[in-house]
Order: C-alpha cells, then structure tokens, then sequence
C-alpha cells in the first residue's frame, strides 16, 4: 500500500454546484479559500440545493483570479458576477437550522438561475465567514464558524473507502448502478493509501503543513444518489449504506473536519494520523 496521501482535492463556489478540482488550495479557519461561499436560496431564501434540485449538478461555477464568479450550464449562456461590495445591505437566509445574514448578488444572477431551474430563486454571497455562522458547539471550539456547507468547514473521504462500498454495491440488487465515482459524495479532500473505513477512529490529522480535527462522521442524504453528470437519480449508495454503514439512524460516508491550523495544501501531500 502506498505512503498515505492526499489524492485530490475539489471547491465548490456556489454550494450544490459542480466546482473545480485544483492542484492546491489555500485553507482557512473556515474551509478551503473559495469553497461554498455562494449559495441559491427560494423565494422564502430558504437553502436551495441538489435535495430539492437535481438539475444544479449541470451547472458548474469557478472562481477566476479576480474573484469573479464564472457559471455555465447547458442551453444557457455563461454568467459572471461580482462580488458584492463589502458593507452591502445583507438578507436572512436559512441554511438548515441555521439563520445567517448574506449579500444578494443582484437581479441579473437571480434572473439567470430562476430561467434554468424554472423556479423563483436567487444568488446569495457570504461576506464575512469569520462570524456569520458558528460550526455546532456540540463538535466545535468557540469561534469556529463555517460557510455554507451543511454543517462543517471541509469534509474528508478515503479512496480505499469507496473501493469497499463499491465492492458492497456490486453484491446488491443495484449492482447496475456501480461503480460509483467519489464525486457523489462532494467531498473537499481525498485521501489515498490508507485501510478502508479507518477513518472512523481518527481524531487529529494532518494534510501537508494543516492540522485537522475530525469531529463527526458524515451523515449521506439523497444527492449522493444524483448522477453528478446527468442529474438522474437511483438508488445507490444509499440502499448499500444502510446495509453497512448505519450509525444510529445515520447512513455515513466521509468525515467532517475542521481546520486547526491554516495554511496551503497540495495535491500529494503527505497524510499522517495525529491520533
């Protein structure tokens, strides 16, 4: 087995979308630099997500260098916005249980996204994750806070990991819908050379120079269900989690961290097990 490693690495700036895989990413307190900044909200600016919106996997968006949002989808025209000015007038948005004050993106991006999910929606930006959103205190040290995840700054997945559960979903009644690729699981890193599942028993890790706490495993809901590339929905790996992967009433994939130093990490970096 090889030396463990990290194997790749994926942002998403506007959450739901597809993102971008780079070489290296800068981390900061609250995730990687870039990562769920944005995020769709409903007429009510309730979340919108791959949950309520499968199509949003075709929609893909990049940050350029000059912090511009780049989207693209298919049968529309690509579209770029700012980022608002800071001190702008800010909304409540919910973002599960969560109310957090956001900066609306403007009418031209609302317009854009409500035409190609063919519902009432618009475009949100997180000005300050520093203190907008506190991570849960239950996993959390005070002051540590998060973007627009669903509840933690990174989330963490083993190669070796998915190597078993497809083997799992190869011997169920879905087989036809294996293997499945990582990225139904939109993880932040990706780490290879280590035993299947033994990321249940870290505590403490480190990618290249950053510190980790791992704090929760992930609990996996119906979008690692959506094709990432048709948005078409089936039944794994949810049906094979709950045959192998239940914890409690939680079907889990992945684990949660959050960052205790900050820095950049790199694709290849060495991975090591602090306790």
């Amino acid at each position: 087995m090889p030396k463990p490693a990290l194997r790749s690495l994926h942002r998403y700036p506007v959450k739901s979308l597809a993102g971008s895989d780079p070489g290296e990413a800068v981390v900061e307190p609250w995730g990687l630099a870039g990562d769920r900044r944005w995020l769709l909200v409903d007429a009510e600016n309730g979340q919108l997500t791959q949950r309520q919106q499968p199509t949003l996997a075709l929609a893909r968006a990049e940050e350029l260098p000059d912090g511009v949002l780049r989207v693209t989808a298919p049968g529309m025209p690509p579209l770029t916005v700012e980022v608002p000015g800071s001190g702008g007038r800010t909304v409540p948005v919910e973002v599960w249980k969560d109310v957090v004050e956001a900066v609306p993106a403007g009418a031209a991006a609302a317009e854009w996204f409500s035409g190609f999910l063919g519902v009432e929606c618009r475009l949100v930006h997180l000005d300050a994750p520093e203190k907008r959103r506190p991570v849960d205190p239950e996993y959390a040290r005070p002051g540590d806070t998060v973007g627009f995840a669903d509840g933690f700054p990174l989330l963490l997945t083993a190669a070796s990991s998915l190597d078993a559960l497809n083997s799992l979903v190869a011997q169920g009644d879905h087989a036809d819908e294996g293997p499945l690729p990582m990225n139904r699981f939109r993880p932040n890193v990706v780490v290879d050379g280590t035993a299947p599942w033994a990321e249940d028993g870290w505590r403490r890790v480190r990618i290249g120079e950053v510190e980790f706490a791992v704090v929760k495993p992930s609990a996996r809901c119906v979008v690692t269900t959506t094709d990432q590339y048709t948005a078409e929905r089936g039944k794994e790996p949810l049906r094979t989690l709950a045959r192998h992967r239940r914890f409690g009433d939680r079907l889990v994939f992945g684990q949660n961290l959050i960052p205790r130093t900050t820095g950049t990490i790199r694709i290849g970096d060495p991975f090591e097990i602090l306790g």
